[in-house]
């Protein structure tokens, strides 16, 4: 479901995801991760509850936590179905407490979907091909991958998906809409989807596959144009750029046009990587905790400042993508064409306990070079190109145009007569 890079260190294993949910391969942004264990855990058996006087000390005073128990002891009494387990009260309880952020990005794990969720780490994925998030208290696609079922069957970047299989998404989290949409090879799921310009939901049919992501590809042009378009960052992305660009400059390309459309994030090694090819040793991003500031700077030469560069974007751009745009944007080493991007830019510290449970817990977000904020905010291309079903139905790539013509000198800014735009 994540990517996911490994250090050590003497008092725990630092991991660092990538939190873009590519349904089943992926999740929304980033993961820095430490596995730690729990001061306390799960009791053994059912009706023994451990640890009930232990509280923070930061614990506010108005927080009484006789009330909690209160209610424990009514439910464990008076509910109707009986025996009451106390090992789903606690992991209950531990997810309701974690909901009251009302961070979506911020969930806990029980230790069967702890097990499942570090599964889709290392393993192979099976599901739909999309990330997911959150919006407007909404769950929405921000992406399909290409090529992969969700593509295939007609989702778009932008789609409220209302209902799966009949289940209404309203105050679901995105990691319980994960647990929903993925499952077996060839098996299928249905979502109500609402898309914008549509009059009516409609239902989406889609079976399940096993996800198989080339993170990059790439091609030269008739007219000397490198395409460079990336669908994730994961960890082939820097073996596979580093060929890409190579090619670029041994064949002289007069420009390159990167491709970050639909791109959910992965990796910030990888985006780091790429970002290097233009702004070198140069700082890339920076991460805000509550109380202090770390910028990560480019770790290669620039090989590309002198080749002209037009970045893709659009809504499903998230992440890690949103990452590289903003530094490239920042320093002038590119134009930005297409719409603006998702938003997402905070990031996750991952923590396992001693039970098998888990939590992701938001601790920072991602600023670009020049301080803007990227969560919750996105990036605002320098020249908006709209990208209609119409347009893409009829097989036309208005902003992939509009790049090229940027590339060879030929763009014509869109002039304003009576309030109203008109260009090409």
């Amino acid at each position: 479901m994540l990517t996911s890079s490994f250090t050590k260190n003497s008092h725990s294993r630092k991991i660092l995801f990538g939190i873009i949910f590519i349904l089943l391969a992926f999740g929304g942004g980033y993961f820095i991760g430490h596995t730690r264990a729990a001061d306390g855990q799960v009791p053994q058996g059912e009706g023994k509850v451990l640890g009930q006087s232990t509280a923070p000390a930061s614990l506010s005073k108005d927080v009484d936590f006789k009330h909690f128990w209160e209610v424990w002891k009514i439910v464990n009494e008076s509910h109707y179905k009986q025996p009451v387990s106390d090992k789903d009260l606690y992991y209950g309880a531990m997810k309701g407490m974690l909901t009251g952020l009302k961070d979506p990005y911020t969930v806990y794990f029980d230790p069967e979907e702890a097990k499942e969720f570090k599964s889709n780490l290392n393993g192979t994925f099976s599901g739909i091909g999309a990330e997911i998030g959150i919006r407007e208290e909404k769950l929405r696609v921000v992406a399909p991958l290409d090529g992969s079922p969700a593509k295939k069957a007609g989702l778009q970047p932008d789609d409220w998906i209302l209902a799966i299989d009949g289940k209404v998404t309203t105050g679901m989290s995105v990691d319980e809409a994960v647990s929903l949409i993925r499952g077996e090879i060839g098996t299928e799921v249905i979502l109500l989807i609402n898309r914008q310009g549509v009059k009516d939901s409609f239902d989406v049919k889609i079976s399940r596959d096993k996800i198989v992501i080339n993170s990059v590809k790439w091609k030269l042009d008739d007219q000397k144009i490198m395409h460079i378009s990336i669908t994730t960052f994961n960890q082939d992305t820097n073996g596979l750029f580093s060929a890409a660009i190579q090619e670029a400059l041994t064949k002289n390309a007069r420009g390159i046009i990167l491709d970050l459309r639909s791109n959910p994030g992965g990796l910030l090694t990888s985006a780091i990587d790429v970002a290097s090819a233009w702004v070198g040793y140069e700082p890339v991003v920076s991460e805000r905790t509550k109380d202090q500031v770390q910028s990560f700077k480019g770790l290669k030469a620039p090989l590309l400042t002198e080749i002209p560069t037009v970045v893709l974007v659009n809504g499903g751009s998230a992440s890690a993508s949103e990452i590289v745009a903003g530094a490239l944007q920042d320093y002038g080493f590119a134009k930005l064409v297409g719409t603006k991007t998702f938003g997402k830019g905070s990031v996750q510290d991952y923590r396992e306990f001693e039970d098998g449970s888990a939590m992701k817990v938001t601790t920072a977000t991602w600023y670009t070079p020049k301080g803007r904020t990227i969560n919750e905010t996105g990036i605002t291309p320098d020249i908006v190109v709209d990208y209609t079903l119409d347009e893409f139905k009829a097989g036309k790539d208005p902003q992939l145009t509009t790049a090229t013509k940027i590339l060879l000198g030929t763009y014509e800014a869109p002039k304003e007569t009576n309030g109203e735009t008109t260009g090409n």
